[in-house]
């Protein structure tokens, strides 16, 4: 029979409190179990001593026999100074994927050709707009009326 320790709810809805208990891992999570050894109340501040209350020497018992506990009450035993808790860092977790570093790398490639064009774009002197010249000038006028002529 595997045994468990782990939290049972109680309370209202949207008002939690839980029953640290030593269960068999086959009964459902609100049913019976075979011993409360404490109580969490996650809506008390995390500073007050009555947020997690722990009969030491129970949790030290059925630890000895063979319970599991889970996750959240390996924390309270590990805070509580009864198990050692090895701590479950991922220095990967905060890692983008491959998908958003090949995007970032396109991204930086394309901000980087757009630095140099601008870079090279002032550096190289601007081209100096052509002046029309005197003859083309009165060319273009008598085009306009040789059409405005044609017209009437």
């Amino acid at each position: 029979m595997a045994i468990s320790i782990r939290l049972s709810r109680g309370g209202s809805k949207k008002r939690p409190y839980y029953r640290i208990v030593v269960a068999d891992a086959r009964s459902p999570r609100d049913g019976k179990y075979l011993e409360k050894i404490g109580t969490y109340n996650p809506l008390l501040a995390k500073d007050d001593e009555k947020r997690v209350t722990l009969d030491n020497d129970r949790a030290k018992h059925w630890l000895s026999v063979g319970a599991q506990p889970t996750d959240r009450v390996a924390r309270f035993l590990d805070v509580a100074g009864i198990r050692e808790r090895a701590s479950r860092e991922n220095p990967n977790k905060g890692k983008p994927g491959e998908k958003a570093t090949e995007r970032a790398e396109e991204r930086a490639e394309k901000q980087k050709a757009a630095e140099e064009a601008a870079a090279a774009a002032a550096a190289a002197p601007a081209p100096e707009p052509v002046a029309e010249t005197a003859a083309e000038t009165p060319a273009a006028d008598e085009a306009s009326e040789t059409t405005e002529s044609a017209e009437a």
